[in-house]
């Protein structure tokens, strides 16, 4: 794993986790987040330059089975590709189980 990855997928969770289910973030909440030495240190001048990788991160965490995607309030199902996916999305943590 490359360190802005690390980083930030290290950003992305702490915002996740301060939200329960059902509650959402909008994966920008992640990147507007990041102080300028940080942009600096993943080699981007604003957040929105991190919003590809944030954006490839919250895809691979759903691949993973740890978090949903919406959009437009509704579940994006896994049979629906990161590349088909257009516009706006929100993501949550996937809900615990009650064991």
């Amino acid at each position: 794993m490359e360190p802005a990855d690390a980083l930030l997928r290290a950003r992305l969770h702490a915002v996740l986790v301060q939200r329960h289910h059902p509650k959402t973030i909008c994966p920008s909440e992640a990147a507007r987040s990041l102080s300028p030495q940080e942009l600096a240190e993943i080699g981007v001048r604003e957040w929105r330059d991190a919003m590809p990788a944030i954006r490839r991160l919250v895809f691979d965490a759903r691949a993973a089975g740890e978090v949903e995607v919406l959009q437009r309030g509704a579940v994006v199902g896994q049979e629906v590709p990161a590349d088909a996916i257009r516009g706006p999305i929100r993501v949550r943590r996937v809900q615990e189980s009650k064991t």
